[in-house]
C-alpha cells in the first residue's frame, strides 16, 4: 500500500525545505525526503562552509597587511587549521542541525530520511516505503565531476567536498579547474599559507566570464602569489614521494608540477544516476541533467526539477516577471530554527 501525499521533494537542498514549507502553509500534505545530510550542498559542502573558510583566510590576510593600517603585530602570523576547521564545522552544525529540527517541526510535512528512487512517474520509494502524490518536485542537486584523466586512479585527490575534512595546511595545493570553485580555494588556502599552483586547459580562467574579468581575476591571483598554469592540454596525474605530479605540457614554464595534495574542480555532475529515472519518464541530457521548461516542468506532467539538477530549459519563453518569496532561504533560515 503506497502513502499518499499531495506532494513530494525529494532532497533538502537550497530549494527544497522553502518550497516544503510553502506548500505545507497553503494546506498540502507533503513529504520531503532526505538520504544523506540536511541542508544539501550550501549547508554542508558549498557556500556555508567555504564562505566560513573564506572568512578564515581573509582574517590572515588582512593581518599579515596590518602594518599597511598602522596596526603593528609582533612575529609572524600563522594559521590554525585544526581550528579554523573546527569553527568551519560548528557553523555547518547549527545551519544543520537547525534545518532538520525545522523541517521535522512543520505541520503537514512528514520527513522521510532515506534514498529516494522512482517506480512510476507518481511512485517513490523510500526503503520499504511507497509514497505517491500527484506533485512531485526533484531537488538532489549535483555533485564533484571526476574527468577521465591519465593517472587520476593511482593518486589520492580531493573534491570539494572531500576538502572540507582537511584539518592541516597542504605544502603545496595543486589544483585542476580554473573555474568558481577552483579560484575561490587558489585564493583561500594560498591566504592560509599554503603554495599554490592552479591549472587550467583552456587559454584562459573563468571562460564563462569576459575576458576582461578573466584577465583581471588573473592579475589578482598572481599578484597574491598564485602560479597560473593555462594551456594545459596533455594533463596527466602521477604519483610521487610525498604528493602527486602534474603533467601539464604548457607552452611556457616546466612540463610538471609536483605538490603535496591534489584538488579536482572541473565542474559538477547531477545526482540523478540512482533516482529511477527511466521508470518515471523523465527526459535528461548527456551528462544526467534533467530538461525542464521555464517553470521548471520536466516533459512529464506533475514532475518538477529544481536547482542543480537542471538542464537547459526547453522553452526558450523569457520570465517577464518575478516574485520575491515571503521565506527566506534554507540557509538563512536555519541560523533562527
Amino acid at each position: 500500500m503506497a502513502n499518499g501525499y499531495d506532494a513530494i521533494v525529494i532532497g533538502t537542498g537550497q530549494a527544497g525545505p522553502t518550497l516544503a514549507a510553502d506548500l505545507a502553509g497553503a494546506g498540502k500534505r507533503v513529504a520531503i525526503v532526505e538520504r544523506h545530510r540536511f541542508g544539501g550542498t550550501c549547508v554542508n559542502v558549498g557556500c556555508i562552509p567555504t564562505k566560513a573558510l573564506v572568512a578564515s583566510a581573509r582574517a590572515a590576510h588582512v593581518a599579515r597587511r596590518a602594518a599597511e593600517y598602522g596596526v603593528v603585530i609582533d612575529g609572524e602570523v600563522r594559521v590554525d587549521m585544526t581550528r579554523v576547521k573546527a569553527r568551519k564545522d560548528a557553523i555547518v552544525r547549527q545551519s544543520n542541525e537547525g534545518l532538520e529540527r525545522w523541517l521535522k517541526g512543520l505541520d503537514n510535512c512528514t520527513v522521510f530520511e532515506g534514498h529516494a528512487r522512482f517506480e512510476t512517474p507518481h511512485q517513490i520509494r523510500v526503503g520499504d516505503q511507497l509514497l505517491d502524490a500527484d506533485q512531485i518536485f526533484v531537488n538532489v542537486g549535483a555533485r564533484a565531476y571526476i574527468p577521465p584523466l591519465p593517472g587520476l586512479d593511482d593518486v589520492p585527490y580531493l573534491t570539494n567536498s572531500g576538502i572540507m575534512r582537511v584539518d592541516t595546511l597542504p605544502d603545496h595545493l595543486v589544483i585542476i579547474g580554473g573555474g568558481y570553485i577552483g579560484l575561490e580555494f587558489a585564493q583561500m588556502y594560498r591566504r592560509f599559507g599554503s603554495r599554490v599552483t592552479l591549472i587550467e586547459m583552456g587559454d584562459r580562467l573563468i571562460r564563462r566570464e569576459s575576458e576582461d574579468i578573466s584577465s583581471a581575476v588573473l592579475e589578482i591571483l598572481e599578484a597574491e602569489g598564485i602560479e597560473v598554469r593555462l594551456n594545459a592540454e596533455c594533463l596527466r596525474v602521477e604519483p610521487r614521494a610525498g604528493g602527486i605530479a602534474a603533467g601539464v605540457a604548457c607552452a611556457d614554464g616546466s612540463p610538471h608540477v609536483e605538490g603535496s595534495h591534489l584538488l579536482i574542480a572541473v565542474g559538477r555532475r547531477p545526482n540523478t544516476d540512482d533516482l529511477g529515472l527511466d521508470a518515471a519518464g523523465l527526459d535528461t541530457d548527456a551528462r544526467g541533467h534533467i530538461r525542464v521548461d521555464d517553470a521548471l516542468q520536466t516533459n512529464v506532467p506533475g514532475i518538477w526539477a529544481l536547482g542543480g539538477v537542471m538542464a537547459a530549459a526547453l522553452s526558450p519563453t523569457p520570465r517577464t516577471t518575478t516574485t520575491k518569496s515571503s521565506r527566506p532561504t534554507c540557509c538563512m533560515a536555519t541560523r533562527g530554527a
